[in-house]
């Protein structure tokens, strides 16, 4: 019974952060990236958001599908899901950092 209420919390995190991606993909609401929010209000003006909001998106994209597959672990009890867990943490730490990386790049 616990296994089910931890998948079913996990699932709705992941709505969460599905919805925060879509919102984000269209480029709407509050922009969550470290690079806006540490930001002086002058350089949220002249900033091009459009490459943070993607960022932004795709973070919270893959942070979605890491939170079903944690929820699908928690159901079958599988061992081999968790390298499949720590390969998506992986995944998204990279991108996040190569990500920021270039726009960093291309804003110069």
């Amino acid at each position: 019974m616990k296994h089910i209420v931890v998948a079913l919390v996990l699932v709705a995190v992941a709505l969460v952060l599905a919805y925060l991606s879509i919102r984000s993909f269209m480029g709407k609401g509050l922009l969550l990236n470290n690079s806006y929010l540490y930001a002086s209000k002058q350089e949220r003006e002249r900033m091009n958001k459009k490459p943070y909001y993607i960022q932004s998106g795709v973070v919270f994209a893959l942070f979605a599908v890491l939170m079903l597959v944690n929820a699908v672990e928690a159901l079958l009890h599988t061992t081999w899901l968790f390298i499949v867990v720590m390969a998506l943490v992986v995944v998204t730490t990279l991108y996040a950092i190569l990500s920021s990386m270039l726009i960093k790049k291309n804003n110069k």
